[in-house]
């Protein structure tokens, strides 16, 4: 049965030589929970999960669909496990969540010859020996986090005298998590196959400098409230503004006197939390404060703030099952990236040449042989993403007379639009601070679009080559510990809004380019990770920095919590700042015994001696400032990959000698041979080029 049945009429293949293929995949499921097979052809959806095809199963352990597909043509799929709900309107698709999917780089694949045949792909997310799957991203359902931690003050506060020196445990009940025996009892009855309603569910974890815990249980006293410990929790569901959540908080010694007929000692108080309260709020994260009751006598006897973010699948883009990168990592040696392109150009001691996060300086990096370039992305007024590093920058107030000096203001970039954005003359927030401020704008007059400040991403999307790879660091405001915040901006953008545009504007526009996303935002990594199945996130970190000042968030300031949140979010890896990676080279190790990724950011990896420690060490990629000092011009890694792989492939490139692999992207001359390509080994080319490692 394929979900598409429900409402959608079956396609056929009578029109051509047909085949019937038998698929059968063995694995554990949970009560409501299929697997289904999703392609590459109309039959097997198309790669859209939303219309793959649900396997059938008697023992919950063997799952087999037979399938129609046209005789002698390659079919690529991949298997996923999930639900397949009720459909919101009567003729309404089925929506469909997948909990887990394969995601080998190379999917299954098949090229049917026969009449009828059966193909037994063995285990679910096993290939060639390998395992190789993915938690599912967010599809129609809503997910909910729930924190409590010592970032800024202490989550709990009781105001009896007899609590003053207490520490907390704390326990959380959604209500309605639990199903009526009845309806247990007819679940076990429906066919597996039948359309579902989604079960609310929960996730309790624990996150410090040392381990991360998630559980789908938790104690009957719940979890031990700590200075040094995050506490969240995770909630899925359809109904996001229906759920009433209950705290119940405890004393850490379970010394309070038993009260009677409770079957928990210890416990103080409770708090309610209903999620219309958050939905009514209208913001995609917060804090909010509940009081927390007594039960004899029913009075109020402290507060608990809890921390909240609400994410929420992209508006008007539909992920593929196509490929994902996001836990992909290929070894190679360490790869140089491009810091904001060809370096800093308004804030380090040696300024680069050309300025920063412009079309010309990621070119002038993409030369120099940098495997990616590294720049940063936010939203103009306007919504539209645009490059640029700091979140303000300058404009000036026009003077009457020409003699005056001009008076500079420092204006956020969020409170411009686009057109605005390219049509004034701005400068860096750096301008403030010298004599002459009109030396500050002259640059800028008639200079070239590769040049001008503020690109929007999808102009430097499309005037990169795609054999370099972008590392989009997506900036949000973060608070220093002081209380301070990034360009004095307290408030931002909808931070599910924010996300859908950028992550839109990529996913619609990158081809084949290599992404990698990151932040300094543990938030933003979170959400970017659970709204799109394709591209892999880092956490940027300072670690313990002499530089810069500590920030509030307790994920973000030390290395080691970041490596075990990293882990919790089934992230790519951590951007560590090289000088905490230099003093703290065991980082490295560690952070790669937990199989992730490791980059490195900061000043000191400008210095050629520490690149060269920082390599030795392992980190997977370098960020740093002026590559061109560093290296001629010539291909990056990838480039000169992509050419031994085509002089594998096409016999015409054996002898090929050329430093790049530009001049084979249509028919032009070989450097080398000193003719065209022929017709035959340019199709081959096109065909190797989509390979992606």
């Amino acid at each position: 049965m394929k979900a598409r049945d429900f409402n959608y009429p079956k396609i056929s293949f009578a029109s051509m030589t047909s085949s019937q293929v038998s698929f059968e995949v063995r694995g554990p499921s949970v009560p409501g929970e299929v697997f289904a097979i999703c392609g590459s052809c109309s039959a097997l959806g198309n790669w859209n999960p939303q219309v793959a095809v649900v396997l059938q199963t008697d023992d919950r352990q063997l799952w087999k669909a037979t399938v129609e597909l046209p005789r002698g043509v390659p079919v690529r799929y991949r298997y996923f496990k999930g639900y397949f709900l009720e459909p919101k309107t009567i003729d309404g698709p089925c929506e469909v969540i997948v909990h887990t999917w394969e995601t080998h780089l190379q999917p299954r694949s098949i090229t049917p010859l026969e009449n009828e045949i059966t193909i037994d792909d063995g285990y679910f997310g096993i290939r060639n020996g390998i395992e190789t799957v993915d938690a599912g991203w967010l599809t129609c359902q809503t997910e909910i986090r729930l924190r409590l931690h010592y970032s800024e003050k202490p989550p709990v506060v009781i105001s009896k005298k007899k609590f003053k020196t207490s520490r907390f445990r704390v326990k959380l009940t959604l209500e309605g998590l639990e199903e009526d025996e009845d309806d247990e009892e007819g679940q076990e009855k429906i066919s597996p196959t039948v359309p579902q309603k989604m079960a609310n569910t929960v996730e309790f974890s624990l996150i410090s400098n040392n381990e991360y815990k998630c559980r789908h249980s938790q104690p009957d006293c719940g979890y031990a409230l700590q200075p040094d410990r995050w506490i969240e929790y995770t909630i899925q569901t359809m109904e996001p503004d229906n759920l009433e959540l209950i705290f119940d908080f405890f004393e850490e010694d379970l010394g309070e006197k038993v009260v009677q007929g409770d079957v928990l000692p210890g416990h103080v108080g409770s708090a309610c939390l209903l999620s219309s309260t958050i939905a009514e709020l209208g913001k995609s994260a917060g804090i909010l404060t509940l009081a927390i009751m007594s039960r004899n006598p029913r009075k109020t006897i402290g507060k608990v703030r809890v921390d909240y973010i609400i994410i929420k699948p992209i508006q008007g883009y539909t992920c593929d099952m196509k490929a994902s990168y996001a836990k992909y990592w290929k070894p190679r040696t360490t790869l140089d990236v491009g810091h904001r392109g060809a370096g800093n150009s308004t804030t380090t001691a040696k300024l680069a040449k050309v300025q920063e996060n412009t079309v010309a300086s990621l070119r002038n990096a993409a030369s120099h042989g940098a495997a990616y370039v590294e720049f940063d992305v936010h939203l103009s007024k306007d919504h539209v993403p645009i490059v640029y590093h700091d979140l303000t920058c300058c404009m000036a107030m026009k003077k009457k007379l020409d003699t005056e000096p001009l008076e500079l203001f420092e204006i956020a970039v969020k409170e411009l639009t686009f057109d605005q954005l390219q049509l004034l003359k701005l400068a860096h927030v750096t301008a403030l601070k010298v004599k002459d401020h009109n030396a500050s704008f002259k640059e800028e007059e008639n200079s070239a679009f590769e040049t001008q400040p503020f690109p929007s991403l999808q102009r430097v999307l499309e005037s990169v080559s795609e054999d370099v790879g972008f590392n989009i660091e997506i900036k949000w405001i973060c608070q220093q510990r002081d209380g301070q915040w990034d360009g004095n901006l307290s408030t931002y953008f909808d931070m599910n809004l924010f996300l859908d545009i950028i992550l839109k504007t990529v996913l619609m526009n990158a081809g084949r380019r290599r992404i990698v996303f990151s932040s300094f935002n543990a938030d933003i990594c979170t959400m970017v990770r659970h709204k799109q199945n394709k591209y892999p996130v880092l956490f940027l970190t300072q670690g313990e920095s002499k530089l810069y000042p500590e920030l509030m968030d307790l994920r973000s300031r030390t290395t080691p919590i970041a490596i075990t949140f990293a882990q919790f979010e089934n992230l790519l890896g951590i951007n560590v700042h090289s000088e905490d990676l230099l003093r703290n080279p065991s980082f490295i190790k560690r952070a790669k015994s937990k199989g992730l990724v490791i980059f490195s950011w900061g000043d000191d990896a400008n210095d050629p001696d520490n690149r060269k420690k920082l390599r030795e060490y392992g980190v997977h990629g370098l960020i740093y400032d002026r590559i061109y000092d560093s290296n001629p011009e010539q291909p990056n890694i990838f480039q000169v990959e992509q050419l031994e792989r085509l002089k594998k492939e096409l016999p015409e490139l054996k002898s090929c000698v050329c430093p790049t692999v530009s001049h084979f992207k249509s028919l032009s001359p070989c450097k080398c041979h000193h003719s065209c390509l022929e017709e035959k080994a340019v199709d081959n080319l096109k065909s190797v080029q989509m390979q992606k490692d």
